[in-house]
C-alpha cells in the first residue's frame, strides 16, 4: 500500500486546516487506519484512529473535540478535520494502518501552527 498525505500548511492558533491521505491498493478498505503526528524530537504518536468501515472512532486527549477523523472507501481516502489548532499541534502528519502499520511510510505533510 502507498500512502500520500497532503493538505498540511502554515496556520494561525485557532485556525482550521483538513488533511487527506490517499492510499493505493486493496486492502485500504479492510483496515483500521489512523493518523500519526512526530513533532521535532518526539516520538511518532497516534492521534485519531477509525475503523475499517468507519463506524468507530478514537481520539488521543490532546486532540479530543478538536479533530475528527473520517474515511471515504469508495475513494480509499482518508481525512483529518482539525479545528482549534494550537502551536502545540505543530508536527509532520502522517497516516498509516493500526494497530499495526504497513510496511512504508508516505512522505508526511508538515502542519505549523503559529501563536
Amino acid at each position: 500500500v502507498q500512502l500520500v498525505e497532503s493538505g498540511g500548511g502554515l496556520v494561525q492558533a485557532g485556525g482550521s486546516l483538513r488533511l487527506s491521505c490517499a492510499a493505493s491498493g486493496s486492502t485500504f478498505s479492510i483496515n483500521a487506519m489512523g493518523w500519526y503526528r512526530q513533532a521535532p524530537g518526539k516520538q511518532r504518536e497516534l492521534v485519531a484512529a477509525i475503523t475499517s468501515g468507519g463506524g468507530s472512532t478514537n481520539y488521543a486527549d490532546s486532540v479530543k473535540g478538536r479533530f475528527t477523523i473520517s474515511r471515504d472507501n469508495a475513494k480509499n481516502t482518508m481525512y483529518l478535520q482539525m479545528n482549534s489548532l494550537k502551536p502545540e499541534d505543530t508536527a509532520v502528519y502522517y497516516c498509516n494502518a493500526v494497530p499495526r502499520v504497513f510496511g512504508s511510510w508516505g512522505q508526511g505533510t508538515q502542519v505549523t501552527v503559529s501563536s
